[in-house]
């Protein structure tokens, strides 16, 4: 999967000041989803398509 280095980590919107959340970032090959909290700790990687398909089932969209 790809190197996630140097790519903007971005938080929701809805994201709490007490920083319980996740943080997102679009690399070319892949999309990173890490902890906020542990930004040095480690980052589960999907495809684009995968998590296209995640997005769309956590917003209600049928399969």
């Amino acid at each position: 999967m790809s190197n996630l280095h140097g790519v903007e980590w971005r938080k929701s919107t809805f994201s709490t000041a007490s920083g319980e959340c996740v943080e997102v970032a679009r690399g070319a090959e892949a999309v990173g989803v890490r902890d906020s909290k542990n930004p040095a700790g480690p980052a589960l990687t999907v495809t684009p398509t995968a998590w296209i398909a995640f997005i769309d089932l956590a917003g209600g969209a049928s399969a």
